[in-house]
């Protein structure tokens, strides 16, 4: 199965994409930490080409914080500065804000060699819908300026965000890409909430998550749900959570969809645990 779609409003914001790089000295590019191949977006690769990037891991609160600094070394052997950030937590924004500094450090230094006035580093900042871009705007910028929301696709437009005195921001919408090919990306990126829910099955999502979690983190898996790591029937385990969590229908049945709800909430929102859903290669 592929996954596909290409919604007007992405297609456009790719060509927006395109139109602006020229404007900006360096790329951000956030991902989701617990998926960040995953939530990178193989199309805008083409479009940004040599233009340099850091990488801003989102919700390392909810990530594997192992996995996320292996996550971060692999980036740093490709020479991609990478860092991973708690929206909450005022020290990390200011680690955003210092190597935002450092990545827009080597233009400001040709402006005043050739006798030019120097500006704020200017850089765009790109992601995936649902990944946090406003949020951290907002941290970045000390107020509220990008909407932010709970459901993908909350940015439509392109704006520019003035951060201190230090640098400048375009902001972009979030850009998904046409296709999933590798329909794993698809089910990661289902279960961290990055594609809207109606896109694929609720069960689907939950059986794949129950099938990762039996593999990688069984402990966890047995302290929320009591599942074993060596139980292979998916109806009996969705029998068993959706006992243990009363997704009970007349007549003692349980309700698969209740159960799958459940299970991908747990997941998205941290209660499960730390969890990241794909390693460095």
């Amino acid at each position: 199965m592929t996954i596909q779609w290409f919604p007007g409003h992405m297609a456009k914001a790719k060509r927006q994409v395109q139109e602006k790089l020229k404007l900006v000295d360096f790329v951000i590019e956030l991902v989701d930490a617990r998926a960040p191949e995953s939530s990178q977006n193989p199309m805008l690769h083409q479009v940004l080409q040599e233009k340099p990037k850091m990488i801003v891991l989102m919700k390392k609160d909810l990530a594997d914080p192992i996995q996320t600094e292996a996550w971060i070394q692999t980036y740093k052997t490709k020479d991609i500065p990478a860092i991973a950030v708690d929206v909450q937590q005022k020290q990390d924004i200011q680690q955003v804000i210092s190597l935002a500094k450092e990545m827009g450090k080597a233009k400001l230094e040709k402006m005043i060699k050739k006798g030019i006035r120097p500006r704020p580093a200017r850089a765009m900042i790109i992601g995936i819908p649902n990944v946090g871009k406003s949020t951290l705007i907002n941290r970045l910028a000390n107020k509220k300026i990008a909407k932010t929301g709970d459901r993908p696709g909350v940015t439509t437009s392109q704006q520019w965000i003035k951060v201190k005195k230090d640098f400048e921001l375009l902001d972009t919408p979030g850009i998904l890409w046409p296709k999933f090919e590798d329909q794993q990306v698809g089910y990661r990126l289902a279960a961290i909430g990055t594609i809207k829910d109606q896109i694929l099955s609720l069960q689907d999502i939950a059986a794949f998550a129950i099938t990762y979690l039996q593999q990688h983190y069984p402990a966890i898996l047995e302290s929320r749900f009591q599942i074993s790591h060596n139980q292979e029937d998916m109806a009996e385990i969705f029998e068993e959570i959706g006992r243990l969590r009363g997704c009970l229908e007349s007549g003692g049945k349980i309700n698969y969809e209740k159960t799958a709800d459940i299970i991908i909430r747990d997941l998205r929102s941290g209660r499960i645990g730390r969890v990241t859903l794909e390693k460095p290669a």
